[in-house]
């Protein structure tokens, strides 16, 4: 009695449903990922050793004081709530400044002067601010130790 053999299928393995799981995967990612905004550049250059027979001329400058429960102030007068993010009195009065160093030749000096406990983002906030207003000249203060 003779057999009949059966045929063997040719093996292929299935491409189609791999890419599209891949393809899935990647739109999963690329939408679940978030986006952040490029924070403004703000260049700053450290301070180098003066000459002591140069006459060194400083420059009229803002402090910004931030508090540590989010509150800012310009030279002692509180701007913005402490909750809002975009600062834009801050910001109004910090364009006003650089607009008046530019109209006078002077360079806009900033001195930001954090509380120890403050948020960083408070902190970022404020940079924010002076990049917007095109302020360059951004220095902190420390609290020196007693």
């Amino acid at each position: 009695m003779k057999l009949r053999r059966v045929p063997e299928e040719k093996m292929e393995i299935q491409m189609t449903p791999m890419i599209d799981c891949v393809f899935l995967l990647l739109i999963f990612f690329m939408v679940s990922t978030t986006f952040y905004r490029q924070e403004a550049d703000i260049g700053f250059a450290l301070p180098g050793v003066a000459d002591q027979s140069e006459a060194v001329e400083i420059p009229d400058e803002q402090i910004i004081e931030i508090a540590e429960d989010g509150r800012v102030f310009l030279n002692e007068l509180q701007y913005d709530a402490a909750d809002d993010a975009n600062l834009p009195e801050l910001l109004k009065t910090l364009i006003r400044f650089k607009q008046t160093a530019d109209a006078n030749k002077v360079p806009a000096l900033l001195t930001i002067a954090p509380a120890e406990k403050v948020k960083h983002q408070r902190v970022v906030d404020v940079l924010n601010a002076c990049a917007a207003a095109k302020i360059q000249s951004v220095t902190f203060a420390v609290e020196e130790e007693m």
